[in-house]
C-alpha cells in the first residue's frame, strides 16, 4: 500500500506542483492518475521512488516513511516504466532487462535467465534477446521497458504514460497486455496518463486531478461514470457532451450500442443463458 498524507511540492522557481495531497493507493491494484498536462500527476509518481522529494508531508510504503529510505536503494526496489522506454542504446535487449538485478547483486547469468523468462512474459520472442533498441519497433521497445521494470520482481511498478508514444493499434495491444500481466502477477501499479479512456480501462482506482494535484474525484471507473462529482469531472470524462451517453438501437443483425451522435459503438451480445 502507498499512502500520501498532506503532501506538498514546491519547486525552487516557486511553482506549487502539489498542494496538500492525500490518497491511499491499495496494494495489488492499479491506481491511475489522470489529468491535463501540468496538473502534477508525474510529480506525484516520481515522489514515490524519490526522484522528486516532497517539500512537506509524508509518503509511506507499507507503513514505512520513504524519507527514511536511501534514494538509490529505494529506486532499485521499485519498477519504473517511462513513455519512451528509456532503454540503454548500447545494451542488447537481454542486458537492458537484466540491468537492475545485476546492480542489486544478482549474478549476470542468473539475471539473464530471468530476463529471458520476462521476455516471454511480456510477449517478446527470445530471438530478440541479442537485438539493440534501435532494431525494435516502438511497441517492442515498450515491452522491453515493462520487462525491465519487472526484472527485480518489485512489489510496486510505476508507469509514466508508457504507451503515449506508440500508434493507437499498438497502444491497444499494450493495454491488453498490461491487463493480462496484472491478472497474473498482481503488482501495486501506479499509472499516469492524460487519456481518460485509458484510465477507465486500466484502473481499479482512478484519480482525476486538477492543477496542483487537487483531487477532483477518485473512485472506480463505474463510480465516476455513474456519478461525476462536479462539472469539471463531467466535462473531463465527456459526460456533458454526450460522449458516454449510450443507447440501444434495433437492427436486422441484433441490438446495436450507439453513442449520443448515433454512431455504432458495438453490438449487444447475449450470454446464451
Amino acid at each position: 500500500m502507498i499512502e500520501f498524507e498532506h503532501v506538498d511540492k514546491k519547486f525552487p522557481d516557486g511553482t506549487a506542483a502539489v498542494s496538500d495531497f492525500s490518497l491511499v493507493m491499495p496494494a495489488h491494484k492499479t491506481t491511475v492518475l489522470v489529468g491535463s498536462s501540468g496538473c502534477g500527476k508525474t510529480t506525484l509518481l516520481r515522489m514515490i521512488n524519490r526522484m522528486v522529494d516532497a517539500t512537506s508531508g509524508v509518503i509511506r510504503i507499507d507503513g514505512d516513511d520513504i524519507a527514511t529510505r536511501e534514494p538509490v536503494a529505494l529506486r532499485r526496489s521499485i519498477g519504473y516504466v517511462m513513455q519512451n522506454s528509456g532503454l540503454l542504446p548500447h545494451f542488447t535487449v537481454l542486458d537492458n532487462v537484466a540491468t537492475v538485478p545485476v546492480l542489486r547483486g544478482t549474478s549476470r547469468r542468473e539475471a539473464r535467465n530471468r530476463a529471458l523468462e520476462l521476455m516471454e512474459t511480456v510477449g517478446l520472442d527470445a530471438a530478440m534477446a541479442g537485438k539493440y533498441p534501435h532494431q525494435l519497433s516502438g511497441g517492442q521497445q515498450q515491452r522491453v521497458g515493462v520487462a525491465r521494470g519487472l526484472a527485480a520482481d518489485p512489489n510496486i511498478l510505476l508507469m509514466d504514460e508508457p504507451f503515449g508514444a506508440v500508434d493507437p493499434i499498438v497502444r491497444a495491444e499494450l493495454q491488453e497486455e498490461l491487463l493480462r500481466l496484472q491478472r497474473e502477477i498482481g503488482k501495486t501499479i501506479v499509472f499516469v496518463t492524460h487519456d481518460i479512456d485509458e484510465a477507465f480501462l486500466l484502473g481499479d482506482q482512478v484519480v482525476i486531478l486538477q492543477r496542483g494535484a487537487q483531487i477532483a474525484q477518485s473512485g472506480t471507473p463505474d463510480e465516476i461514470i455513474e456519478a461525476p462529482a462536479n462539472d469539471f469531472v463531467a466535462k473531463f470524462i465527456g459526460a456533458q457532451d454526450g460522449k458516454r451517453a449510450l443507447a440501444l438501437r434495433s437492427t436486422p443483425h441484433g441490438d446495436a450500442v450507439v453513442d449520443a451522435e448515433g454512431r455504432v459503438r458495438g453490438m449487444l451480445v447475449k450470454d446464451g443463458t
